[in-house]
């Protein structure tokens, strides 16, 4: 944490970084109402300052005396900007990825990435072994304040900056305690400031749930582990595995984005968006919500094999809504989509992308395209700078896919209000099997 220094206009005491930044730089600001700000500042830090000295495990559930509110704006208060190495390229490491595509002339091929995305790689000395979860929330963080003004402005506050993993941690208690996730708030015992848990699928939707967005969770798997995916929390898929009673189970399969349109009553295969690529004369794609009445395990598509599924849901997460405009006329797509949280067994990575290949044989091929937190981004940026070696960090076919398990968190666009951000507080799953 930031050391404390008594600012030298009004001798508050107050974080460094508060007073490099916004602090003395308002005593020469022309308002009126600066007298009153700083007391307002002052009355802030001097809550975060009691909280802040609390055990971790009792930060925000022993101080009764002090509301939401507050609780909030000391987080807002005190928490800082993770520290990350920045690549030095305007459009990042996807602008770098895109460009080593770009140099691919095969024809045959088809790229699809998010926009921008900061790389945040765990470190030995912070995280290591532990903190995956944490730098992919990170990541996708970096997504949505680059990219979604409306995320921007309710992301931590609208402080518009990442923040660091224990900051992250009070956002997930602070979740809790609004009532998203309560059986995996119960799980962690309502607390996870300061320690080395291990996060999943859930912990990340309930994080962006609580802003508001649009955060949904899909499992893959076998028919016979149904039972494992849709019990609480969801982070049965790190060790330790945690399975619930049936009472538990979370009823998911209500209609809000276009993913879960997608997910729930598709008319047709997935094998129809390979075949836009194939023949671009086709002007969209078929999406139909199905009927609540119907068996959901029976509208979802089984003609692929095993963890192809998996495959073709994300290629369909990205190619909707840009596939048809945009790769008439290049091979890379830029789409507006956020990135995925992408869980299995023991780690988990951030999908930035899918790469589609139509073999000689007429086979599609797909990569995902992928950021993870164990990789350093000093390597990853030369190995895409250089366009060599950077094929073995990035992309993985089906062939990598050994898991019997996978989750995957996405964000749909829009903020939800009013009766859908009750909705939200509850963690549904929608499942696929391979």
């Amino acid at each position: 944490m930031d050391s404390s220094v008594n600012c030298p206009f009004c001798h508050l005491t107050l974080p460094s970084s508060q007073l490099q930044s916004r602090h003395a730089n308002s005593h020469f600001d022309e308002d009126d109402g600066l007298a009153e700000k700083d007391e307002q500042l002052a009355r802030d830090l001097e809550l975060a300052q009691q909280l802040s000295i609390q055990p971790p495990s009792s930060t925000f559930t022993l101080q009764e005396n002090n509301t939401m509110d507050e609780k909030i704006s000391c987080l807002i208060a005190l928490q800082y900007r993770s520290s990350f190495y920045h690549v030095k390229s305007p459009g990042g490491l996807i602008s770098l990825l895109s460009n080593c595509f770009e140099l691919d002339a095969d024809t045959n091929t088809t790229v699809l990435l998010s926009g921008y995305v900061d790389h945040f790689q765990s470190l030995a000395s912070e995280d290591a072994g532990w903190g995956c979860g944490w730098r992919n929330i990170q990541m996708l963080s970096s997504h949505l304040l680059s990219h979604r003004h409306d995320a921007s402005e309710l992301l931590f506050g609208g402080s518009g900056f990442v923040p660091d993993i224990p900051f992250l941690q009070r956002w997930l208690e602070i979740a809790w305690e609004k009532g998203f996730d309560a059986l995996g708030s119960h799980h962690f015992n309502n607390s996870v400031y300061g320690s080395k848990h291990w996060i999943g699928t859930t912990e990340c939707a309930a994080i962006f749930r609580s802003f508001g967005l649009r955060a949904r969770i899909v499992d893959f798997g076998p028919k016979e582990l149904q039972s494992f995916f849709l019990s609480v929390p969801g982070t049965s898929l790190t060790p330790p595995v945690v399975t619930a009673n049936a009472s538990d189970k979370r009823k998911a399969f209500q209609v809000y984005g276009p993913m879960d349109r997608y997910l729930v009553g598709r008319s047709s295969d997935v094998s129809q968006l390979d075949s836009i690529v194939n023949d671009q004369s086709q002007s969209s794609t078929n999406y139909v919500a199905g009927g609540s009445d119907q068996s959901m395990a029976n509208r979802f598509p089984r003609k692929k094999e095993g963890h192809q599924v998996l495959l073709d849901w994300v290629w369909n997460y990205f190619s909707e809504e840009s596939l048809t405009t945009s790769v008439q006329n290049r091979h890379v797509v830029i789409t507006n989509r956020v990135p995925l949280y992408f869980q299995h067994d023991g780690h988990s990575r951030t999908i930035v992308g899918i790469q589609f290949r139509r073999q000689q044989n007429g086979v599609p091929q797909y990569n995902l395209l992928i950021l993870d937190p164990a990789h350093r981004t000093v390597a990853l940026e030369r190995s895409l700078r250089e366009n060599a070696g950077w094929k073995k960090l990035i992309k993985r076919g089906a062939h990598t896919l050994k898991k019997p398990q996978y989750q995957l968190c996405y964000i749909d666009p829009g903020i939800a209000i009013g009766e859908e951000m009750e909705q939200l507080k509850k963690i549904d799953s929608v499942f696929i099997e391979f």
